[in-house]
C-alpha cells in the first residue's frame, strides 16, 4: 500500500523550469512544504520522490494527518507517549 501511495503521489507531482538558472523544481499539490529542485527533470522526480518519501516517515513519527490519494489513505495510529521518570 505504502508503494501504490508514493506512486500515485508522484503521478500527481508538477514541475517547471525555473528561470533563474534553468534548473527543474517540482511539488505535489496537497503535500504542504514538499518540494524539490535539480538540474534535469529526471533528476528532480527523483528528488522529489526522495523527499516525500522522508516527508511521510516525518508524518508518521509525528502522528499527522497525510493526504488521501486515488482514494488509498495512509492512517497513523496514536502511539501513547513514553513519560520520563
Amino acid at each position: 500500500m505504502l508503494l501504490e501511495y508514493i506512486q500515485a503521489a508522484m503521478d500527481r507531482a508538477q514541475y517547471e523550469i525555473l528561470r533563474d538558472d534553468g534548473s527543474y523544481y517540482g511539488r505535489i499539490p496537497g503535500f504542504k512544504g514538499l518540494w524539490a529542485n535539480a538540474d534535469t527533470l529526471e533528476g528532480c522526480r527523483r528528488e522529489l520522490q526522495s523527499a516525500l518519501e522522508d516527508w511521510l516517515l516525518l508524518g508518521i513519527r509525528f502522528g499527522d494527518k497525510l493526504p488521501t490519494v486515488n482514494g488509498i489513505r495512509i492512517r497513523v495510529p496514536k502511539l501513547p507517549r513514553k513519560v520520563a521518570g
